[in-house]
This record gives structure tokens, sequence and C-alpha cells, in this order.
């Protein structure tokens, strides 16, 4: 059973398939609206069918099964409705992609719609529930979806053969066009909408998917993005474009300190702003949100003004007090010590007594802000009986159970509109649903002193970046030998830091014998062959609210992994490559990877020479989320320390490649997020509070210095896997490989910031 499925509990699930890859180079709420035509749904796993026919006629379109995916229009409209976030990741046109391959629609006549909240309907069957997150929407539908778009195809074949008289294999579809070639007969889509919803859902089982062979638009280059339009004319919908009758907007002024609650207020001068209605006190939920006072206005200016008046005294008696200083003193004395096991092969111990050679090494990573595009925000229209939530939607059966949870409702009392979403990293998947908490809360605070407007909450970007549900901060002690052949002996790691599951309804499912997985996922389960290893976790409970962030644990694991691996392999006076193929001897699609991108970065061939300048190349390979990514990064530092990523060579085996530039688009985004994290990004803490609030101090990669990328795809036969988090981990140890290739120097302490020109 999936997690969102193990919070709700519900289960469902879905088959999958393996199949061949092709050679691949370098609104929302319309679900029952139109004028006539045909809804398609398909029934997987123990979610039954209430029909076996389609009904339809011109003024009335309904869908024939619970689980509708897609909606074809007399006006010859393809409508897909997509189960999954849109935050960036191009989930709207791998979805309409795999549809529309079946059906055989042309690419022009397809949109894409927002699935409502309805995890009968449509549940992540990898997740469980309904919800978008590690990287799974591909891998979750994409036997379903091909499957939503065959059936429609066999429906709208079978009305024109009773049509025209003709047998059905006798009929053909192309880009949207049925044809009899004997007749000369022809139609639309659309023009058989009425009557192919007449017709008999075929079963499962006679349906018989495409030959990869065959494909057209899974794996092709001529699939433009459906989210491109809107998001380039404006017409694209996210929660600050949302405008109700009567909405109000709230800015919120939270504790600065984690536990902190309040202790007086003085609303006079916020009140005294013009435009403002009232003042609300929003009470902390423990564990979940922090104690705030909205503001509550006509417009988000107002609001803010609002708030900056508040005059607000807080009690920091209970708050989290430590400095970043402190916390990293008591980590690394945390990793100096055994702690529980997380993970064993062999005996570590025993190998590493007399090693031929041994390192040790003592890797720290900052806590991260998500610092997504769109600061978190969201909109409840409150009601006596029901609430209606708008919001770039990522765990909508958890969020939506949460909701009802702070306002006493039944889940199915409360309806959530997706919207798009700009950016996430991880932060909507809240696992305490926390914004969605604040924000519902507010709106009960607000309705019992007598406000029932719609409100829309507000975060400005200091409320996002020190609003908490960080990646968490990290220490790892390695100690790693080798054997007088130049092999590895053992291995031993111990990490320090927080756990994102402890404390939230995650915890009975991510956490076993005190371990959570997440935060050992890279190492405790490393593919490397090390027959003498142990990894060892102390899991640090501070009041600091910590998340998921773009790939999780193997954020810091692979880059502790890859260094040292780097590392040992220069002890051992051996190739990194080679020192990591032997290792990898095997695992089939690492190697794979390995050895495309030292193909295509001519890896063994020196570097050419930049004057005053010296130049590096370094390596690292890594899985995460059964995807498979090598980078080899080309860095030049200058005589002043000066760093500059050059270029990046990006191989990736990501199974079936349905849509190659959204995968090659994904690569580069990641390693562009990963770079800002190893070079530039930390969140510190001086006596509790959060230090960085903007992009000033939390800087961000700037367009002028990424580097160039070059992106190749392993063409694959398996099943397709994700491809938004997979090109992050990597980036960085092969920066700081390369580093150490350049200069001599290895980098143990994230970020980088001046540490080459000290």
């Amino acid at each position: 059973m999936g997690i969102l499925n193990r919070i709700t509990g519900q289960a469902l699930k879905s088959d999958v398939n393996t199949t061949a890859a092709p050679l691949i180079n370098v609104s929302r709420r319309g679900f029952l609206q139109g004028s006539g035509g045909l809804a398609i749904g398909i029934c997987f796993g123990p979610v039954a069918c209430t029909s076996e026919k389609a009904a339809v006629s011109a003024a009335d379109i309904a869908p024939f099964v619970p689980n509708a995916f897609l909606r074809i229009g007399a006006d010859n409209s393809v409508t897909v409705i997509a189960k999954f976030l849109e935050m960036g990741q191009g989930t709207f046109t791998g979805l309409a992609t795999l549809a529309a391959e079946e059906l055989d629609a042309d690419w022009a006549q397809v949109s894409v719609e927002a699935a409502p909240a309805d995890a009968s309907k449509y549940a992540n069957a990898m997740l469980g529930g309904q919800g978008t997150g590690g990287s799974t929407a591909m891998a979750d539908a994409h036997v379903q979806m091909r499957m939503a778009g065959a059936s429609a195809r066999a429906m709208l074949v079978s009305a024109a053969a009773e049509q025209w008289k003709v047998p059905v294999a006798e009929i053909t579809v192309s880009k949207g066009a049925i044809r009899h070639a004997a007749s000369r007969k022809e139609a639309s889509f659309g023009q058989f909408a009425e009557s192919a919803a007449k017709q008999t859902v075929p079963t499962a089982e006679s349906i018989k998917l495409k030959d990869p062979k065959d494909f057209t638009l899974i794996g092709s280059t001529q699939t433009p993005r459906k989210d491109s339009a809107g998001k380039t004319d404006g017409t694209a919908m996210f929660t600050q474009d949302v405008k109700l009758p009567g909405m109000l907007v709230a800015v919120l002024a939270h504790s600065p300190k984690f536990g902190g609650a309040i202790k007086t207020v003085d609303d006079t001068a916020a009140r005294a702003v013009a435009g403002v209605i009232d003042v609300v006190r929003v009470d902390a939920v423990p564990g979940v949100t922090r104690a705030a006072v909205a503001v509550l206005a006509k417009n988000t200016w107002v609001a803010k003004q609002g708030r900056d008046a508040l005059v607000i005294e807080w009690d920091d008696s209970a708050a989290f007090a430590k400095s970043s200083v402190d916390i990293a003193k008591e980590f690394k004395a945390l990793a100096a010590k055994p702690g529980p096991v997380a993970g064993t092969r062999g005996d570590a111990a025993a190998a590493l007594k007399k090693p031929a050679k041994k390192i040790e090494a003592v890797y720290e990573f900052p806590y991260l802000a998500h610092a997504a595009m769109e600061p978190l925000n969201c909109v409840v229209d409150l009601k006596a009986d029901r609430c209606e939530i708008w919001n770039g939607e990522q765990f909508t059966t958890a969020d939506q159970a949460s909701a009802a949870a702070v306002l006493g409702f039944k889940p199915e009392q409360v309806t959530i509109k997706q919207l798009y979403a700009g950016g996430s990293f991880g932060r909507r998947a809240s696992s305490k649903s926390d914004f969605i908490v604040e924000a519902t809360a507010l709106a009960k605070a607000a309705r019992a002193k007598g406000v029932e407007a719609p409100i829309k909450m507000i975060w400005t970007r200091e409320d996002d970046m020190r609003g908490g549900y960080y990646r968490a901060g990290f220490v790892h002690a390695i100690k790693a030998g080798l054997d007088g052949d130049g092999n590895i002996a053992g291995w031993q790691s111990r990490l320090v830091g927080q756990s994102i599951a402890k404390g939230s309804p995650m915890e009975p499912f991510m956490i076993h014998n005190g371990i959570d997985h997440s935060s050992v996922e890279g190492t405790s389960d490393t593919r490397y062959d090390i027959a003498n290893l142990q990894v060892e976790l102390h899991t640090v409970e501070y009041p600091l609210p910590v998340l998921w962030w773009r790939s999780v644990g193997h954020t810091h694991t692979a880059y502790a992994m890859e260094t040292m691996i780097d590392e040992l392999a220069h002890a051992a006076a051996k190739d990194p490559i080679e020192f990591r193929k032997t290792l990898l001897a095997k695992q089939p699609r690492h190697l794979g990877v390995l050895a495309l991108a030292a193909e295509k970065s001519d890896w063994g061939k020196p570097l050419a020479d930049v004057a005053g300048k010296k130049r590096g190349r370094g390596i690292a390979v890594h899985e995460s989320f059964n995807t498979f990514v090598a980078e080899v990064a080309e860095v030049s530092i200058d005589e002043e320390g000066l760093l500059t990523v050059d270029r990046v060579v990006c191989a990736v085996d990501c199974g079936l490649a349905i849509n190659p530039d959204v995968i090659k688009a994904q690569m580069e985004g990641g390693i562009g997020f990963g770079l800002t994290a190893i070079l530039k990004s930390e969140i510190s803490f001086d006596k509790g509070a959060v230090v960085q609030g903007n992009f000033g101090d939390y800087p961000m990669l700037r367009i002028n210095e990424m580097p160039k990328i070059e992106v190749y795809i392993v063409p694959s036969a398996e099943k397709p896997t994700g491809v938004g988090e997979p090109g992050t981990p990597p980036i960085g140890p092969a920066v700081a490989n390369a580093v150490f290739a350049a200069v001599g120097k290895r980098i143990r302490k994230l970020p980088f910031g001046d540490q080459l020109s000290a």
C-alpha cells in the first residue's frame, strides 16, 4: 500500500509492463461540459466499473466508467484529464503523449485538464491516494493512459465500422482521421464521438497496445509541451490568478522561531491601514504550523502593509534556539560515535583495522530551502457545510483529509481544484499538509469572527524562505580502506541528521527499526559491490520542520559516496571510471550510462588549455527513483580561486523515453538546481531564527552561470521511470571531483562558497 493510501486507508494498484524504446536523439472544470462527445474511462485493479456501456447525447455527456482520462468532443477536441500536478516537469505533456499515441490523435487537437480531487478515480498507485511526487507520474500512468487511448480508439473504429457497414479490420486511424481506404470514406473523431459512446467498452484483455516500432508520438521531438502556450501568453492559471467575488487577501506574521508563541498583539496600526478588513489570530498546530497573525485586506499590498504594521511580542521560551555552529558541533560529535545500523554487508570493522590505505572524511551538508519561483499560497472558500480550495496541489488526498480534519468535515465536503504550480521541488507535497492546514485554520478563524468571504492566503518570499520544511542538514563521517591491490577492503558511513518522517503520518511506514530509509538511501543500498560495508544513522530530533527536497536523501548521499569513491580511485592510482566499472560489474544500467557519458565527454583526452586557469574533469554516477544518471563536469579555476563550470555531459537511462525534449529539460533543470545547492545555497540559524530571507542572501544560479549541458538518452526497453529528480544528485560530486582533478583540493563542506580562494 502506498504512502498516501496509508494515511487515508485507501488502496489501489495498477499494472505495469515493459516496452521497447526507440533510438533517441540528444481549463479545469469542463469535465462534463460540451455540446456532444465521448468520455472514456478505464478500470484498473480493485476499482469497480459501474457501467460497461457509454451513454452520450448532444446535451448530456457522462463518463461511462469511474476512471475518466479522455474526453472527445463533437468539435473534434481531445481532452486528456491529468491526475498529476503540472509544476514545470512536463507531466501534462507526458500523459497526453501516452493517450494520444494509442488514440492516433493529431497532437494539435489534444489539450489537457487537471483532474479534480477524487482518489477513487485518480489515485497514484505507486504513492497511494491521489498525489504527485517521487518522480512517479510516468511510471505509474504509462499503461493506464495508453489503455485509455487504445480503448477510445477501438470504440471510434467500432462506431465507424457500424455506420459505414465495413469490417473493423479494414479501418485505419492516423492523426485524428478515421479512414476506410476501399470506400474512400474519412471522418474526424468528432463526427463519431456521439455514436462511439454507444459502443461496448472493450475489455482490457481485448486491447492490444502498439508495438514500439509503430510509435509516432512516443519518443518524438515533435510533441511541443502542452503547458507552454498558456504560460507564455498569460492564460495559464496559478493560485495567484484566482479572483473570486468578494475575496480577501491574507498576509501573515509568523513566529520568527520554530516553537515560538504569541504573547501579545497590538493591531491598532494595522487596522488603521486603509483597506484592511480584519486581523485574525491563527494558533499554531503543534508540529505542523507556527503561530501567526493574519491581516485580511482587499489586495496583497494592503494586507502586507497591515501585516508589517503589527506590533507582536513573541514568547520564545519554548522555541528552538540553536545556531548553525551549535548544530554542526552536535552533528559532528554524534558522527564520531557508533549509531543504529541502517545497512551492513560482511565485516566492515574488521576490514578497516589494517587496510593498505585508509581515508577518513567528514562531509557537512546545510539545511536548504526549496525556493520555488512561486511562494506558497492557497485560496479557501469556506461555507457552513463545505469548503473549496484552489491550489497548485501536490498531495491531494492527504491535503483533502487534513483540511477536513481542521474544519470538522468529512473529506468529501472538501473540494480541491488543481491549478498549475510554479515549481515545488517537494515543498507542496507537505507530509503534514502544513500550508493547507494553515489556510483552512485561517478561514475557520475568520469565519468565527463573521468574515465569510473567500480568502487567498499569500506567503511572501521571506515567509516562504523562513517558513521551514527544509532539506535537512546532515553530516557524514566516512572511513574507507583499500587492500594491496587497490580494491575497496571496507567502508563505514555514519550519518547524522533529522528524519523527514519522524512525527508525520508517514512515520509508521517509512521508519523501520528506528531508521528512516530516506536519510540513508543511496548509501545503505548502494549498488557498488563493496563486500564489507556498514552504514549507521543518528537521527536528531529538532523542532525544525524538514521535508523531502528534490531527490530527497540522494541529495547528500550521492555527494558523499561519489566523492569518496573518486578519492579511493585516485588513492589506488586507477582511472575513476574504470574503478567504478569494476565495482558495478553486475549493474548493466549503471555501466550503460557511465560508458555513454565517458564517450560523449571525451573522457581520457586532455582538456584544452585556458590561459590563467586550471582545468579538470570529474565523473559521478547515481541511481535514484529507478533512473540511472552519469554526469561528467568540466571546470576551470582561475588564479583567484574563481570556479566556472564550463560543460556538463549527462547520460540518462529512464526506460522508455516518452518525451525526449522533456527529459532533456528535466536533466538540465536538475543540474542547474544541484549546482545552486553545492555552490551557493544554505539556510543557517542564529539562535533559532533563520538568517536568510530572499534571493539576496539565498542566491540562485544565474543564467550566465549555467554551463553548456549535453544530454544523451540511453535507448531502453524498460518501463519508463522518473526524470524530475534524478538529474540533481550526480552534479555536485561530478563538479567536486573535477575540482580535485584541477587543483587537488577536496571540498567536503557545502556550499563551496569561497573555499577555493582561501
